[in-house]
């Protein structure tokens, strides 16, 4: 164990990474003044699987930094479904921070990550496949001088599918 992690809780730990949103602009400020560039990738992350863990490696090998901006658990429940997220905000910030190749998270409560774009201005914003190129975010992205970066999905892999093979596994 690092000695700098000895007497600190799981939260503490990982909350060097967590960027509130109303801190946002400041913390891109900071990165952009040490001349680093930012990917983006945005999602709800439910149920963290081997899916996620793809995306997320291949959107921290498009530039310096990595920021993830997770939906909060209200929003989940605007766009997807009231019974969702399975696992909260909480949960999800500490599981997102404790990956290695990302840099940062953050989480916005629109129910589509815009927003938080305008603020971050990323180089580069990674998406999934299911969504392309045309996502929502392009325009923005494309506006503020960036690109997408459009990452195919891992076949079987997702978090509606996974419920699925509960249900029937339980039901």
């Amino acid at each position: 164990m690092l000695p700098s992690l000895k007497n600190k809780s799981l939260q503490e730990s990982l909350a060097c990474k967590w960027i509130a949103p109303d801190m946002l602009i400041q913390k891109v400020e900071q990165i952009r003044s040490d001349g680093l560039s930012i990917a983006t990738l945005n999602g709800s992350f439910d149920l963290l699987h081997a899916g996620h863990l793809e995306i997320i490696y291949q959107a921290s090998i498009q530039a310096d930094v990595l920021i993830v901006g997770l939906n909060t658990d209200s929003s989940i429940q605007s766009y997807k479904n009231p019974l969702r997220p399975i696992v909260s905000l909480e949960y999800r910030k500490q599981m997102m921070a404790a990956i290695e190749y990302v840099s940062y998270v953050t989480w916005f409560s629109e129910t589509d990550p815009r927003e938080m774009l305008k603020k971050i201005n990323p180089d580069v914003h990674v998406n999934g496949s299911e969504y392309g190129e045309n996502c929502i975010e392009a325009e923005v992205v494309k506006d503020g001088g960036g690109r997408m970066h459009i990452v195919s999905l891992v076949p079987g892999l997702s978090t509606s599918e996974i419920i699925k093979k509960i249900l029937c596994v339980c039901g």
